[in-house]
């Protein structure tokens, strides 16, 4: 299969999915792209796409929008990128992804059967900004900020304009860092600003189609969708690196 043909088709069902739900394109390119593309190109077009589809969706943070609740998020993520492009040059990101899978697939699939999700109250900034720290490390080394984070904002049990504007914005501020930190060390190739342009326009349409249905979903029905979708990426991450992690076991 042509990897043109590869790019689009992932590009377009992770758009629709981060415009729907304001995350997860990442978990849903790599489910398709980990098949067809080699680990070491996956993770800069992950981080570019992500970016691109948030940028798109900057005028749904409008909604909800407190600087005061994002911050300590930003300066744990700040902190975090370095950290995970460190990881990245010691260690082949294929185990850290078939445990994202296994978390998502469990905690969430967990959190479906159960009708109410005990909220955390306790920690405060101090503990979103260790969840902003672990999100910038799972960026840097793994083009995923955002799993962790929205996780956390469930269990945090904020409505969901409050949610979105929290994780979304952390992952546009994580990846404009990561895709620059990227640049910076020579991780972006001249090959791959050709597949950097197939991933942006494959994603334009589904990702305003996604924003566009958005706002018919109430708290309860979005925090549905958003472990639904967790739950599927998490399966998906599963499948495509399973059998990798067999043969090096």
């Amino acid at each position: 299969m042509s990897i043109w043909l590869v790019l689009a088709v992932g590009s377009i069902a992770a758009g629709f999915v981060q415009g729907l739900a304001g995350f997860g394109f990442g978990l849903v390119a790599l489910s398709v792209w980990s098949w067809f593309i080699q680990p070491s190109m996956m993770v800069p077009l992950i981080v570019f796409g992500s970016l691109v589809g948030q940028l798109l969706a900057v005028g749904s943070l409008r909604h909800g929008f407190s600087l005061r609740r994002l911050f300590p998020f930003l300066i744990g993520g700040i902190l975090g990128v370095p950290t995970g492009l460190w990881l990245l040059t010691l260690m082949d990101p294929l185990f850290f992804k078939f445990g994202v899978g296994l978390l998502l697939a469990v905690y969430c699939l967990t959190a479906l059967w159960i009708a109410h999700i005990p909220r955390i109250t306790v920690g405060g900034r101090v503990a979103d900004g260790v969840i902003g720290w672990v999100g910038g490390t799972m960026s840097g080394f793994g083009g995923l900020p955002g799993a962790v984070p929205t996780l956390w904002c469930q269990l945090r049990g904020w409505p969901k304009d409050q949610q979105r504007t929290v994780f979304q914005a952390f992952n546009l501020f994580m990846h404009m860092l990561t895709i620059t930190a990227f640049a910076a060390n020579g991780l972006i190739t001249r090959e791959m600003t050709g597949y950097f342009a197939v991933v942006g326009a494959a994603i334009l349409l589904p990702s305003l189609l996604g924003i566009r249905l958005y706002r018919r979903f109430s708290d309860s029905s979005f925090r549905g969708m958003v472990l639904v979708m967790l739950t599927i990426s998490g399966i998906m991450l599963l499948i495509s690196t399973a059998p990798q992690v067999w043969r090096l076991l």
